[in-house]
C-alpha cells in the first residue's frame, strides 16, 4: 500500500513492476504502429533499383530524392493545386455534411417530432436498399448537374445515415429537463440545437466531423464519375493517375514515349505518393486529439 510521508509519496515493488509493464507494453504497440509509416517513409526516400534488388527496408537503401523530383518536377503545379482542392472540399464538405447531419440527427431525437418514426425508417432503409450506380450517376448528372462541377466532390458524400444514427444516439442520452426547461424560458428548438444539444455533444461531433473530414480527404470515387478537368482533380485522384501511369509504362502495357529512356521509380512512387497524400492528416491529428480528450474529461464529471 502507498503511503504519504511528508510530501513523498512511497509506491510498493509491486506498483512499480505493474507500471512499468503498463509502459512497456504501450511503447511496444506504439512500436507496432509506427512500424510501417517508418518503412513507408524509407522506401520513399531509397533508389527504386536497391528496393528491387533487397526488398523493402526500414532504413533507406541508397538515400535518393529521385522519386519526389520525379513527381514534382513533373506535376509539381498540378499536385500543389490538387493539394488546394482537397483542402477546400474536406473543409466546405465536413462544415456542410456535419451541419446537415446534426440537424436531422437532433430532430430525431426529439421525441415529440410528428413522423419521427416514418423519417427514421426511410433513412435506415437506405442503408439495407440502394438503388445502384446508375440511378445514382443519373440522378447527380441529369438532375443535379454535376459533372466537371467541384459540387460533384461535395454532395454525394455529404450526408450519412451511419453518422446521422449515430449523433442521434449521442443526442438522445442529452437529459430532455434541459430541452425543457429551455422551452419554459421561451427558447426554440432552433435555439435548444445550438446552444444545449450541440455544446454537450462535442465529443461525438468530433468523432463524426473526423469520419467526414478523412472521408472527404481520401475520396477519389467521386472525381472519377463526375470530374473530366484536371485542373479540378483532388489529390488522391490525381496522385492515383500518376500512379497508373507509372505502372502502366514500366510494365509495357502502353508505349512510354518520351519516357523510353527514363526509368520511372515504379516501386518507390507508391510509397512517395503515400507520404504526400497522410502527411497532413498525421500532422493534424495530434492538434485534434486534444479535443477528444478535453470532451471526454468533460463528460466524466459528474455535477
Amino acid at each position: 500500500m502507498a503511503k504519504t510521508i511528508g510530501k513523498k509519496i512511497h509506491v510498493s515493488f509491486g506498483d512499480r513492476m505493474v507500471r512499468g509493464f503498463a509502459y512497456f507494453f504501450i511503447a511496444f504497440i506504439a512500436v507496432i504502429c509506427l512500424y510501417p509509416l517508418i518503412m513507408v517513409l524509407s522506401v520513399s526516400f531509397s533508389t527504386n533499383a536497391e528496393i528491387a534488388k533487397h526488398g523493402y527496408s526500414i532504413i533507406p537503401q541508397k538515400l535518393s530524392l529521385d522519386t519526389y523530383r520525379y513527381l514534382f518536377a513533373h506535376s509539381g503545379t498540378r499536385i500543389l493545386r490538387s493539394y488546394l482542392t482537397t483542402i477546400i472540399v474536406t473543409i466546405v464538405g465536413t462544415l456542410g455534411s456535419m451541419l446537415v447531419t446534426s440537424m436531422i440527427s437532433f430532430s430525431l431525437s426529439i421525441k415529440d417530432l410528428k413522423y419521427r418514426n416514418a423519417i427514421a425508417y426511410f433513412c435506415n432503409f437506405t442503408i439495407i436498399f440502394s438503388a445502384g450506380l446508375i440511378p445514382w450517376f443519373y440522378v447527380c448528372v441529369n438532375w443535379y448537374h454535376l459533372m466537371d462541377s467541384y459540387l460533384a466532390l461535395v454532395l454525394p458524400s455529404m450526408f450519412s445515415v451511419w453518422n446521422m444514427f449515430l449523433l442521434r444516439t449521442y443526442f438522445n442520452a442529452v437529459p430532455i429537463s434541459l430541452y425543457e426547461s429551455a422551452k419554459l424560458d421561451g427558447a426554440s428548438y432552433y435555439q435548444i440545437y445550438w446552444r444545449i444539444a450541440l455544446p454537450l455533444s462535442k465529443t461525438a461531433m468530433l468523432t463524426v466531423g473526423l469520419m467526414y473530414a478523412l472521408c472527404y480527404w481520401n475520396d477519389w470515387w467521386n472525381a472519377l464519375m463526375f470530374i473530366n478537368d484536371r485542373n479540378k482533380f483532388p489529390l488522391q485522384y490525381f496522385l492515383y493517375n500518376i500512379l497508373s501511369n507509372v505502372n502502366a509504362i514500366s510494365s509495357g502495357r502502353i508505349p512510354s514515349g518520351a519516357a523510353a529512356n527514363i526509368k520511372l521509380p515504379s516501386e518507390t512512387v507508391k510509397m512517395a505518393v503515400t507520404i504526400i497524400t497522410i502527411g497532413p492528416i498525421i500532422f493534424l491529428y495530434p492538434f485534434i486529439q486534444k479535443y477528444f480528450v478535453d470532451g471526454i474529461m468533460t463528460g466524466a464529471v459528474k455535477e
